[in-house]
């Protein structure tokens, strides 16, 4: 170990309004609420005082050029002006697609987000901590164009940044449903940072096969549908623990995009929030700096029960067994801003904590942990 993760003394939450009043559209995924639920459950249980708040600044371009090519943030620029792309934009930025649409604040929130991650890292970089970035994780950003509802990536942003002031050991641990494709192109090979990622096997972008190794840099678990919480505390034993603590890092990156939970709509995984907790405290200890992000996760109650009590394990807070009103009202008023999907249970509106999802840990899952051990 490098050394031991201050937590809740020191726990800063870095946020924005922006994501209030944004959305992707009508028809997107991203339509619904996240990061602004995080922010106001987590003020309505009276885990959010201002001393702990960090209002997240918008990256600019300048900034952006650290990884992203200069002419495709311009083009990100130029389609929020247009309010739409053009042939071109589409074409060569993969910029007003059905994955990527152009909306009123196209440049604007992910530029937002990337600020915020960059703001985290340079905080970490000065000193040990632990800071919760809810509006980051955008892992399938390219240099030079959109991909996957990600138009910047803001991981690679802020791991660069982190490097740039002098932190030479980064691991980055990846719990999203879907594989980091952005963020391995970027540390493939790269023998500063270390890449853990588990993922949904068979799903978009298709890559991160238990064989591919990024260069050396990458350890990639595809796993079954039907993912549970014994399934994962066997990968965290198996896989994540050992690499991340042999790797020694100065600093780890979590990604906690909650598609991985059983009750998101993009993918099959059936994971409870207790296993991202779990996760997170068994990595707490792994390194000085902890940089905790969001990702993906597309059901506004689970997404915003998630990152809330990821900030609230962040800052030492202990979890009520019900909600208290004015909680419960955030969860209550919370919709799915189109589409005819069900409400969720009572349970999903009264608590935080799901109950445990155990079951057996597959055959498939053990020889894919023993073919990583091998490595």
């Amino acid at each position: 170990m490098t050394g031991t993760l201050r937590t809740a003394e020191d726990a800063i939450f870095i946020g924005a309004e922006i994501y209030r009043t944004s959305s992707y559209g009508k028809a997107h995924p991203l339509r619904v609420p996240r990061v602004s639920t995080v922010m106001d459950l987590s003020r309505a249980l009276g885990w959010l005082p201002p001393e702990r708040f960090r209002a997240s600044p918008r990256a600019k371009p300048a900034a952006l050029a650290l990884w992203h090519d200069p002419d495709y943030i311009a083009a990100l620029q130029a389609a929020e002006a247009l309010g739409e792309a053009t042939d071109e934009m589409r074409a060569r930025y993969h910029l007003g697609t059905l994955s990527n649409p152009v909306f009123p604040e196209v440049f604007r929130r992910p530029a937002t987000g990337a600020g915020g991650v960059m703001l985290a890292a340079e905080l970490l970089a000065a000193a040990p901590g632990a800071i919760h970035v809810p509006g980051g994780g955008t892992h399938h950003g390219l240099p030079g164009r959109a991909n996957g509802f990600c138009y910047l990536n803001d991981v690679v942003l802020g791991i660069k940044v982190m490097l740039r002031a002098g932190l030479s050991r980064i691991a980055y641990v990846d719990l999203d449903a879907h594989h980091c494709d952005g963020v391995e192109v970027a540390f493939a090979g790269h023998p500063a940072v270390r890449m853990i990622s588990v993922h949904e096997e068979g799903r978009w972008p298709f890559t991160g096969a238990v064989s591919e190794t990024g260069g050396g840099s990458s350890f990639n678990l595809p796993v079954p549908r039907g993912f549970n919480d014994s399934e994962m505390r066997a990968v965290l034993d198996g896989l994540i623990l050992p690499r991340v603590e042999e790797f020694r890092p100065d600093a780890l990156v979590l990604q906690c995009g909650a598609d991985s939970l059983l009750e998101d709509p993009l993918s099959r995984l059936a994971l409870s929030n207790r296993a991202y907790l779990e996760v997170l405290a068994g990595l707490q200890r792994a390194a000085p700096r902890l940089l905790v992000l969001g990702g993906g996760g597309y059901n506004p109650w689970s997404v915003g029960r998630l990152w809330t009590l990821i900030w609230g394990h962040l800052c030492g807070r202990e979890v009520p067994d019900r909600l208290p009103a004015e909680a419960e009202a955030v969860l209550r008023g919370l919709g799915w801003n189109g589409g005819s999907r069900p409400l969720p249970g009572e349970a999903m509106l009264t608590t935080l904590l799901d109950p445990p999802r155990e079951g057996p840990v597959r055959p498939e899952v053990r020889a894919r942990l023993a073919e990583l051990e091998r490595r």
